[in-house]
C-alpha cells in the first residue's frame, strides 16, 4: 500500500458499496436546483455521461459511444422528480428500481432527420411551448430541424449541468472509489505480466478481462502503455513541440528498458476511474529516472500542501510550478489536474489555455474530487507521469488510489 498519500483530514464517511437510490434522489435535488438557480425548464441531455448522471442509468459505451448512432438519451423537467429516459436497449439497467415505467422509453436516433421528427414531436408532449430548454449537445439533424425548439435557441446545458457536477455526494465518491479498486487490482495482474517481448494489446486485452471479472460496468477509454521515447525529437511529432500523449495501442511489442505512461478507465455503476503510473520493462529504474521520480513526488506533495476548501485552482497551479523550478510540470495540452465522475476527465481541469484568471477564479468545495497528474521530463529518461486522486475535505483531502509506484521508489 502507498504510504505517501497520507490524508490531510480525518477519513471520510464513505460507504464501501454506495446506495444507489439515495445517490439518484439526491443527484436529482440537485440537478432540479441548478435548473432552477439558472432559470431553465427542461434539459436535453445527449452527451452519455451526462445521461448517466442524471438518471442512473448504466451505459456499457460511454467514450465509445460518442460515434454511436444508438445511445441514451435524457429530458430532465424542472417541476419532475424523475428525468424520461430513451435507452436502446434495457437489459442490466441500474435505473430499472428508480424510475417509474411511464419515464422509460425506446431510443431517440437524433442523426437523422426522420428522427428528430419523431423528437419535435416528444418535446412537444412533454415541454410547453415557449419554455427555456437547455441542451448539452446538438447534432447535424437537429441543428438543420426547423421548430425543434419554439421558444428559441437552447442554452448550454453545460451551465446547467457543470455546476451541478462539481461537489460529489459520499455515494457518487463510493462508486468512484470502488471504480479505483477494481481497476488498481486488475493493474497487479498487468504489471506482473510486463516483460520484454509482450504486446502493448495484450496487455490490455489483460486489463479489460480482469477488470469485468472484478465487477466493471464498461471500459471508459482504450487502455493506454506507451513507450515514451528518451527525447521529444525521437517521439511523435506534436503542433506545439512537446511530447504526445496519449498515443493509441498497438501490437507493438514491448522491449527491455522501454518506460511506459500508463493511463487505464473503467466504470462501476457509471462512475469513472483514473488510472496512471510509469513502468519500466524487464529493468530497475536508473538513478536518473529515480531522481525524476522523486521530484514528481516533491511536486505532488506541493500541491497536496495547499490542496483545501477555499483553495484556487490557480493556488494549486503556482504550487506545482514554484516546486519545479519555475516551470510548469505538465504538459501543454493536458493539465495539472481536473475532475472525475461520470466521466473520466470533469470541470474542472486545471492549468489549461484557460488561463490564469480562471484558475484563480476557481474556488474548490468540500466534497470536490481531483485527479492531480502532473509530469516531470527531460531528455534522455523517458520521464515521470503517475495520477493520483483525492477528495477534498474543508481542512485538507482524503486519499482515493492505493497503488504503489514499483518499480520506483525501491530503498525510499
Amino acid at each position: 500500500m502507498t504510504t505517501f498519500l497520507e490524508p490531510g483530514a480525518a477519513l471520510l464517511d464513505i460507504p464501501d458499496l454506495p446506495d444507489c437510490g439515495r445517490m439518484y434522489r439526491e443527484i436529482g435535488v440537485r440537478l432540479r436546483a441548478a435548473m432552477k438557480e439558472k432559470g431553465v425548464d427542461a434539459l436535453v441531455l445527449l452527451g452519455n455521461g451526462n445521461v448517466v448522471y442524471a438518471t442512473g442509468a448504466s451505459w456499457p459505451l460511454l467514450d465509445a459511444g460518442l460515434s454511436h448512432v444508438e445511445r441514451p438519451v435524457a429530458i430532465v423537467l424542472s417541476d419532475d422528480e424523475h428525468p424520461h429516459l430513451y435507452m436502446p436497449f434495457r437489459e442490466g439497467a441500474a435505473w430499472e428500481s428508480e424510475l417509474p415505467a411511464d419515464h422509460v422509453h425506446g431510443p431517440l436516433y437524433l442523426e437523422f432527420d426522420e428522427g428528430v421528427e419523431h423528437f419535435a414531436k416528444v418535446l412537444a408532449d412533454l415541454v410547453p411551448s415557449g419554455a427555456t430548454v437547455a441542451v448539452d449537445e446538438m447534432t447535424g439533424a437537429m441543428r438543420n430541424a426547423r421548430g425543434l425548439f419554439p421558444g428559441g435557441p437552447p442554452m448550454d446545458a453545460a451551465l446547467v449541468v457543470g455546476p451541478a457536477k462539481l461537489v460529489k455526494t459520499r455515494d457518487q465518491i463510493s462508486c468512484i472509489r470502488k471504480a479505483c479498486r477494481i481497476t488498481e487490482e486488475a493493474v497487479v495482474e498487468v504489471q506482473r505480466s510486463l516483460v520484454p517481448g509482450v504486446r502493448q494489446i495484450d496487455l490490455s486485452a489483460l486489463f479489460v478481462r480482469r477488470a469485468f471479472e472484478l465487477g466493471a460496468t464498461a471500459n471508459m477509454l482504450e487502455a493506454i502503455w506507451q513507450v515514451m521515447p528518451d527525447s521529444r525529437a525521437e517521439g511523435t511529432w506534436t503542433t506545439t513541440g512537446d511530447l504526445a500523449l496519449p498515443l493509441l495501442t498497438t501490437e507493438r511489442a514491448l522491449a527491455k528498458g522501454d518506460v511506459l505512461w500508463t493511463d487505464v478507465s473503467i466504470t462501476y455503476e457509471g462512475y469513472c476511474s483514473d488510472f496512471g503510473r510509469t513502468w519500466v520493462v524487464g529493468q530497475e529504474p536508473t538513478a536518473r529516472q529515480q531522481d525524476q521520480y522523486m521530484k514528481w513526488r516533491e511536486i505532488l506533495g506541493a500541491v497536496l500542501g495547499v490542496i483545501k476548501a477555499g483553495a484556487t485552482s490557480g493556488d494549486l497551479a503556482r504550487a506545482a510550478i514554484a516546486a519545479n523550478g519555475g516551470r510548469k510540470p505538465w504538459l501543454p495540452h493536458f493539465y495539472l489536474g481536473h475532475s472525475i465522475g461520470t466521466n473520466a476527465a470533469e470541470m474542472p481541469m486545471i492549468g489549461t489555455d484557460l488561463g490564469q484568471e480562471f484558475d484563480d477564479n476557481f474556488v474548490f468545495s468540500a466534497g470536490m474530487v481531483l485527479v492531480l497528474e502532473p509530469v516531470v521530463w527531460e531528455d534522455g529518461t523517458g520521464g515521470y507521469r503517475s495520477e493520483e486522486i483525492v477528495v477534498i475535505t474543508e481542512d485538507g483531502y482524503t486519499p482515493i488510489t492505493d497503488y504503489p509506484y514499483a518499480p520506483y521508489g525501491a530503498g525510499i
